[in-house]
Order: structure tokens, then C-alpha cells, then sequence
């Protein structure tokens, strides 16, 4: 067992390329084709330690599954289980995760999981307990996940750093969302941001998002970090702490403001992968950097067409359609996805299918609304509009009754062209201060009538803790005030959890407040 275990040991610290030779040696050489023999005569009066960590060693060497000597250790494993101590449980269980089913591993695995459910309240050391945790995986019942939770909680007052590092992670393992334990393991990592690797930076982001855990004072301090040691990092690392961050709705303000200026002082390092993931990065989280919004948008655009001879149809389209979110038009690479739409275009994986049509629609809308040649129609182009109103929207349809005292003062549920849709839309005198009739105002120029379009949004439709709107709400919003439209964004789950006289006072302050609507029309909110 001191054999193998040190060989293990060594052999871990090895690279890739050294294992693969190493481990050809080791098979070969005739100590340990007799190593193995006595392991097999010996392996039923080994200790229960000698037992665990040997079946650990020979399978974490390499040693093919199917072979008599690790079916003989893991039977003798089961023969011994009840005799295992909490940390042989341990280890027996990270060696078994590593195991494909088959009979004795499923045999092993569920005495395993049985003798766990027993030991679980005996179990002190969390170090064991994030191990068992990781171990059990996604295929653990619930009780046994719930009971793992239990024993956590009990220990909270005596978790350290690098166990709160583990314990994040092994709940992924587990695909088992505890708001408590990722509180506690998050004030930690908080505190001892500096100390903790950047892959697993990266793990603990992505784990967020895999358990849908939304800790908007965690992300700003893995913000912060990565922002003062920006310099640290080479530019991959930058891109995929972005993109991490990304797929959370999260936007690190300051963080994309130095990867800006490094991608406009020196943009050859974007190879077309990396140059996707920025243009998804940036139109989704609706941010271009102050000052140099235009040579933003040139160096990604010249970036974009040095790839246009190798780019295929479904990345072409996914990036006109980034650049366009953001309000610039690339008018090389749009006209090759013209050219190819006429000519039939083929999209990749038709799953995506519905998708990639929406994607085509936008750019589309974009080319005539963002276009320097469009003008602001005279009058409203509401194409219909409808009496239905949601559920969700009925406690503000009751508050503008209420406020403005009648049904014909508002419009619900209007359907526009270029298939936008506004929730409610209210009519205003040019200087903001009257609500005016529906019917009496549909033939009215737009100089004399001011048009409201309030859209009750979704939270994630938003930056994460933030009122900055995401990419596809962002463009949304710039249209509409292409259309001639004052748009007023309401946070839809803030709204209804308001009484019904703060939904009337909110309302009436983003009716009759200066502030609420600016005429200017806004084209993307830079650097908010």
C-alpha cells in the first residue's frame, strides 16, 4: 500500500505528457506485475485504510476497471464496508466517482450510499462532509442531499476558506442549490478574494449560474478583484472572466472599460472565437466605453471583416446581429449576409432555427430604424391593438384607471410594425403636464402630442442589480423613440410587490415627471 500510494502521489504531480510515459513504464516493469499479485492474496487481511487508499492508488494509475485485481478490491471493499471509518467512507467514495457502473461498483456504490445516510449525523469534519457531498453527485435522492445539508449547517461557525471554496463547488457536484451554505461560503470567499486561484474564480462563476444563485455582493467583489489586478491577467484570461460573468447578467463596468482599451490599442490578439464571445459579451450587456464608442465599434468592425473569407453563415449572423444590438451597422459584413440571404441562406443546426430567424428580424429592423436616412413618423404607426391584458399586468391597468379615471385615457397591449409591443401606451400634451383622450388624438402630428410607451419588464431583461437594461431591451427602447415614443422602463416583479397606492404614486410620478421621460433620443446607455 506505501508502494502504490507513493507512486500515486508522484505520479500526480506529473504533466500529461510525463503520465502517459511514466504510466508505461510502470505497467511494464515486472516489480509491480508481483506487486499486484500479492495485492490480490493479500487483500482480504489488509486494514480497512490499506484496503481504501490501495483501491484509490490503482485506480487513479490507471488501471483498467476490468481487470481481476480492481473487481477483487472492490468486492472485498463491500465485504468490509460497515468496518470503514468516516475518512475510509471518504475516500472509498472519491475512488467510486471516478468508477464506471457495473455490477460490483453499483453494488458498492448503493452499501455506500446506505452507510453514508447512517454516519451523516456522526459526521463532524466538513472537509469529509463537502467530500461525500461531491461524491454522491447529481444522483443522490433528495433526503440523502437534504440530510448532507443538515450536517453542513451545523458546522457553519467553524468553516474556513478553503473549506468554503469546496463546499461551493460540491454543491454544484451535487446540483443542489443551499441559499444558506452559499450565504456563508460567499462571505468567505469575499473575504479571501485574493487567495483564491483564477480557475477557480472562474468555477465559483460558472457554479453560480449552474445553481441559479444570484449574489450581486459576491459578483461585484470577484469584479473588483479582477478589475485592480487587470494587469495580472493576459487577455484569454480577461475574456473569460467576461463571459462568465455574462451568462450571469452581471455587467463589470470597469473591468470591460480596460479590456476596451486593450482591444483597441492592440485588437490582433482577437482570433474569431474570442472575437464572438467579445461581441456577445458587450451587445448582451449593453456596454460601449465612454469617449471611444466609435473606435470601439471600427476595431471590432475591421476585426470582423479580416474573418468575413472564413466565417460561417450561423457565426456571420450571430455577429451582425451582436454589433447591430448596440446600434452600429457593419456595412461590409451586413452586406455579405444580405448577399447570402439572397442567395438562400444555409444556417447551421436547425434547432436553433427559430433563433437564428429572430436574430435575422433584428438586424433587419435595425438596418431601417438605426439608418442615418430614417425619419421619425408624423403621426403613431400603431398597427392594432388588443383588449386582452395579463395577468401580471392587470394591478397596473387597475392603478392608471385609478389615476387617470378612465379606460379611454390609455391604450393596452398595442402591437407596432417591425413586431415591437408596448404594454401600455399613454398620449400627453406637448408640455407634459395633461393626459389626453385616446380616440381624440389619433390624427394629432407629433409635435402637439407627446406618446408614452411604459413597458413592464422581467428582471433578467436588466443587468443584474442594476436598472441598466440588457442588449435586446436596450435596442428595444431605441426604437421605440425612433417611433416617437418617450419609453419608460418599469421593473415588473418591484411593481406588483407595491401596495396599491404606491403602484398609483409610482405611476404618476413617471407620468408627470420632467425627468422620467427625456426627449432625447437615446441610442444606447454608454458607460451607465
Amino acid at each position: 500500500t506505501n508502494c502504490l500510494t507513493t507512486v500515486w502521489r508522484l505520479f500526480k504531480n506529473l504533466s500529461e505528457d510525463q503520465q502517459r510515459y511514466e504510466k508505461q513504464l510502470i505497467f511494464e516493469h515486472p516489480a509491480f506485475v508481483k506487486l499486484c499479485q500479492q495485492l490480490l492474496l493479500h487483500s482480504r487481511r489488509m486494514t480497512r485504510g490499506d484496503l481504501v487508499f490501495t483501491l484509490h492508488a490503482v485506480v487513479n494509475l490507471g488501471v483498467p476497471q476490468n481487470t481481476r485485481l480492481v473487481q477483487t478490491l472492490v468486492r472485498v471493499c463491500q465485504e468490509k464496508l460497515n468496518q470503514f471509518d468516516n475518512r475510509c467512507i471518504s475516500v472509498l467514495a472519491t475512488t467510486l466517482a471516478g468508477l464506471d457502473k457495473d455490477k460490483n461498483v453499483s453494488a458498492l456504490q448503493a452499501g455506500l450510499q446506505l452507510l453514508v445516510e447512517q454516519r451523516i449525523p456522526s459526521i463532524r469534519d466538513i472537509f469529509i462532509l463537502q467530500n461525500l457531498m461531491k461524491c454522491m453527485g447529481k444522483d443522490a435522492p433528495v433526503f440523502l442531499k437534504k440530510k448532507l445539508e443538515m450536517a453542513v449547517l451545523k458546522e457553519l461557525d467553524h468553516l474556513t476558506f478553503p473549506n468554503a471554496l469546496r463546499v461551493f463547488l460540491a454543491l454544484v457536484a451535487m446540483n443542489y442549490c443551499s441559499i444558506p451554505i452559499l450565504n456563508a461560503c460567499s462571505k468567505k470567499i469575499q473575504e479571501n478574494v485574493h487567495d483564491v486561484p483564477f480557475r477557480q474564480l472562474i468555477l465559483i462563476l460558472e457554479a453560480c449560474y449552474n445553481l441559479q444563485y444570484r449574489n450581486v455582493k459576491l459578483f461585484s467583489a470577484l469584479a473588483d478583484y479582477f478589475n485592480s489586478t487587470a494587469c495580472l491577467w493576459d487577455k484569454r484570461q480577461i475574456i473569460l472572466c467576461l463571459s462568465a460573468f455574462e451568462t450571469l447578467g452581471f455587467q463589470p463596468r470597469e473591468l470591460m472599460g480596460i479590456f476596451a482599451e486593450k482591444v483597441t490599442e492592440d485588437p490582433e490578439f482577437l482570433n474569431l472565437k474570442n472575437l464572438l464571445i467579445v461581441l456577445r459579451v458587450y451587445s448582451r450587456l449593453n456596454y460601449v466605453p465612454k469617449g471611444q464608442k466609435h473606435l470601439f465599434f471600427e476595431t471590432l468592425h475591421s476585426c470582423l471583416n479580416k474573418y468575413l473569407p472564413q466565417i460561417s453563415n450561423t457565426e456571420l449572423l450571430k455577429a451582425v446581429y451582436a454589433l447591430c444590438i448596440l446600434g452600429y451597422l457593419p456595412h461590409r459584413a451586413l452586406d455579405e449576409l444580405l448577399q447570402k440571404v439572397r442567395s438562400g441562406l444555409t444556417l447551421s443546426y436547425d434547432v436553433y432555427k427559430e433563433q437564428n430567424e429572430m436574430m435575422l428580424h433584428c438586424v433587419k429592423t435595425c438596418m431601417e430604424l438605426d439608418s442615418p436616412s430614417f425619419m421619425k413618423p408624423a403621426v403613431g404607426l400603431t398597427e392594432n391593438f388588443s383588449l386582452l391584458v395579463s395577468l401580471n399586468l392587470r394591478k397596473a391597468r387597475e392603478a392608471l384607471v385609478e389615476l387617470l379615471g378612465d379606460e379611454n385615457m390609455f391604450q393596452e397591449n398595442v402591437q407596432l410594425p417591425y413586431k415591437y409591443h408596448i404594454d401600455f401606451e399613454i398620449r400627453m400634451d406637448s408640455d407634459r403636464k395633461k393626459v389626453l383622450p385616446i380616440a381624440a388624438t389619433d390624427d394629432h402630428a407629433d409635435s402637439s402630442v407627446q406618446r408614452l410607451a411604459f413597458l413592464f419588464v422581467p428582471l433578467s431583461a436588466f443587468c443584474m442589480g442594476t436598472t441598466h437594461p440588457q442588449g435586446k431591451l436596450a435596442m428595444k427602447k431605441r426604437h421605440l423613440n425612433k417611433l416617437g415614443y418617450h419609453v419608460i422602463l418599469v421593473p415588473n416583479k418591484k411593481f406588483q410587490e407595491m401596495t396599491n397606492e404606491g403602484a398609483v404614486e409610482f405611476l404618476k410620478s413617471k407620468i408627470y415627471s420632467q425627468n422620467a421621460f427625456p426627449f432625447s433620443e437615446v441610442t444606447l446607455q454608454d458607460d451607465n
